[in-house]
Order: structure tokens, then sequence, then C-alpha cells
């Protein structure tokens, strides 16, 4: 999905940060880019008017008091938050690139080198987020983002304090990702340990290097009888045979069969050196991998055409005319999808709603701005990305200076095209 144009009825500024375009939606609210006064890009997630009640701002505020306790190098960083607002609303850091789940339908499976660089990238930060009392319980693909500088993972909504039952999630229902849980997770079972996201980090490695998950089936009812049936396996067709002890290990049925995570972390490094590399050579070619083009926020539309300049037969301008020749219209890298926030979250109705497995867009989508490709760079294999020609700086309504002229050109050619496309 690719940055949509604000809607009539959006926000165009939430505790500062200047609303650009809507990146993502759920049962309970929206997710917007949005762009600090500074000019910091984030996620800024709303919660809808229509659903704003006593418990659903409880669960919002629990959801920000959770993700301000969590830190680390892989985890996407809250920013800022109000849930006393008469908008609920949290900003968390704008990661640009693919989630795992879109990277794998668009790119293909991964290889076993760069699985293992993933698996150690994402054990290690589950590690220090269990270090702060914490348990993720929703990995999955599509909360995995793979970013410019690695992958990271999204999405605390469901975390939980380990060890602990107090919880805000009604009795006797499973809130999360069935095709990723584990069987006591989907058996309702309290307190629930580490194991848990040890089980989800091997259901989104073993997606990472076959494109499918433990347990496929169309019936959601079927599925969660897969997922809690000790007598059926893991469909583990197409991993590559120096992951399978790892991946069956890691989705054991019973939770003391699993290994930890630093276990996790010493397997992955071990498939990657009999490969003959070391780990940071890994995470580098993971990065290089999977890292899409950087778009610039104002290649995501077509750039508006520039004013001609009426010449006179001379070659002089026109009395009136400006003498400057028009700037240049060419487009940035607009091939490839941004963030997208999953409708996961603190307020979604706590039942088995989920799919049974990620739905990932077309491999062929790409985006409203395409260019040819430039010739690779030798560093990296990736075409360069063209700069677009510098806008004048402009102002907002009413005179006040908007956060940045890259902020203002973006929200108005969302805008446009809105008002172009639109029914009404």
């Amino acid at each position: 999905m690719q940055i949509a144009p604000l809607s009539p009825h959006d926000p165009t500024e939430l505790g500062g940060y200047e609303l650009l375009g809507r990146i993502g939606h759920g049962g309970m609210g929206q997710v917007y880019l949005g762009e600090s006064p500074g000019g910091e890009p984030a996620a800024v997630k709303v919660i809808k008017p229509s659903v704003v009640d006593s418990e659903t701002r409880q669960r919002f505020a629990q959801e920000v008091e959770i993700l301000k306790t969590i830190w680390g190098a892989r985890i996407a960083a809250l920013l800022d938050a109000d849930p006393e607002a008469d908008r609920p609303w949290l900003a968390t850091e704008y990661i640009e690139g693919l989630d795992l789940s879109r990277h794998v339908a668009s790119h293909g499976p991964l290889p076993s080198l760069l699985t293992a660089s993933l698996g150690a990238t994402l054990a290690e930060a589950l590690a220090t987020v269990h270090k702060q009392g914490l348990l993720h319980r929703d990995l999955k693909p599509a909360n995995v983002l793979l970013g410019p500088n690695g992958p990271k993972i999204i999405d605390f909504g469901l975390a939980v304090f380990a060890e602990s039952s107090v919880s805000l999630t009604a009795p006797n229902t499973v809130v999360g990702t069935p095709s990723c849980m584990p069987p006591e997770q989907a058996n309702g079972e309290k307190p629930l340990t580490p194991a848990v996201d040890v089980y989800a980090l091997g259901a989104v490695l073993l997606f990472a290097a076959s494109g499918h998950l433990p347990y496929q089936a169309a019936n959601i009812h079927v599925l969660f009888h897969q997922v809690t049936d000790p007598a059926k396996t893991p469909d583990l067709s197409g991993v590559p045979d120096e992951l399978v002890p790892l991946l069956t290990a890691m989705l054991a049925h019973q939770a003391q069969d699993r290994p930890a995570l630093d276990d996790v972390v010493k397997q992955c490094r071990a498939v990657i050196e009999a490969q003959g590399f070391k780990v940071a050579q890994a995470r580098r070619r993971l990065t290089s991998h999977t890292a899409a083009p950087t778009q610039l926020l104002d290649s995501l539309l077509p750039p508006a055409e520039a004013p001609t300049v009426p010449f006179s037969p001379a070659g002089e301008p026109e009395a009136g005319a400006t003498a400057e020749p028009p700037a240049a219209t060419g487009t940035g890298i607009g091939t490839e999808t941004t963030r997208v926030l999953p409708p996961t979250g603190p307020g979604r109705t706590p039942t088995l709603v989920d799919h049974p497995g990620p739905q990932p867009e077309a491999a062929g989508a790409r985006g409203p701005a395409q260019i040819p490709p430039s010739a690779p760079t030798a560093d990296t294999g990736r075409a360069p990305s063209p700069l677009p020609a510098p806008g004048p700086p402009a102002r907002a309504r009413g005179g006040r200076p908007r956060h940045s002229a890259q902020a203002r050109i973006t929200a108005q050619r969302l805008r446009e095209a809105y008002a172009v496309s639109a029914t009404f």
C-alpha cells in the first residue's frame, strides 16, 4: 500500500506533527505519515472518534506506557504521545521500506545466509525486550520492517509484561495472529513466557526462507486446530537443510522444548560462519538485499507541471514574465511501497479476527511515480536515486511557516491528487 492522500475529514496536524498522508489503517484507528517541526518523519497513530471511549483510552494509554519502556537498536522508537487528547494519538519512528511479507511476495524467499542473519538480528532484539520484562506476543512478517539500516520490529500493541496475569483483554479470548501463534497462546494459557516469541520468530524465519507459514488453512477454526494439535507438525517444505534443525526446535509444540533466544543467535551464527562469512558481513548483505531504494516524500506523486514562461520572437521574456527557465520536472524514486503499520493495536476487538496468514500485495504493485532505472552503483548494486529539483520555500495558510518546504510540497500534491480522484 502506498501513501494515500488525506481525505477532507482527516486532520492536518496533531500534537505539532504535520500530517502528510495515510500509511495504514485498522478497525480502531488510522496511521498517518507525519513530520515534526524539525523535519523528523513519524508514523502517527490516531484512534477513530467513533470508537473513543473509556476502555479504548485505557488500552491506548497502556500501549503508550509499554512503548515508553521499550528500547533497542532494532525496535521502532516511540517519539511522542497524548492518550488524553480528544483524538488520542501516538507517534513512532517512521521506517521507510517494505515489511517482510511484502518483500518476500515481491522478491521471493531469502537465501539461508540472509535468513540466518535476520534470525540473529531479531533474536537479539527480542532478547532485549525480554530483559525489560516484556513479551511482544504478535511477531509476524508484517511486523518486521526492512529499513535502510536493517530490520526493525514494530507494533507492540499486544505486548504484555512477562509472567503477569494483569491484562485488559477479556477472559476466554485469544488475541494475535493465529498463523504465527504458539499452541499455548492459541489455547489461551496464562501466564505466557518468552517461549511464545521464540515460536513466533521461528514462524517468521520459516516464512523468510520458504515463503509460507507453519500452518495454512482457509478456515480459521481449522487453522487453530492445526496449531494446537500436538500430532500436527509444522510444514517446513522449501526450507534450506542447514536451517531445518533450528526451525524445528523453535516451532516445537511444547514451550520447554524451544531454545532460548541466546541459543537462537548462536545457531544462526553457526549457519553464517559455515558459509565463510562473518556475522557483520551477513548483516550488511541482508540490508543491501532487502532495503528499498530511498523514497523522497515529494516523489510519491507526479510533480505538478512547472509554469511556462512566454518568450517573444527575439528570445526575451515577455513583459511581466519571470526570466528564469522552468524547473526540471523529473521524479524521484517511487517504485517500492512504504512503511504501513499493520492493523493491530491495543484497541482492536479481542476476538479471533486475524486472517490465516499474511495478505501481501500483488508482487507487481508499484508506486504512483515510475522512472526508468539508472545504472547501479559499484558499492551496492542498486540504482542511485535521482533528486528532484528543489522548489521555492512556501508558507502555510495564514502565513504560518510549514515545517519544511518539502513537507508543504508533498502535502499539497497529495491533496490535489485526492481532489482529482474523488468521486464527489
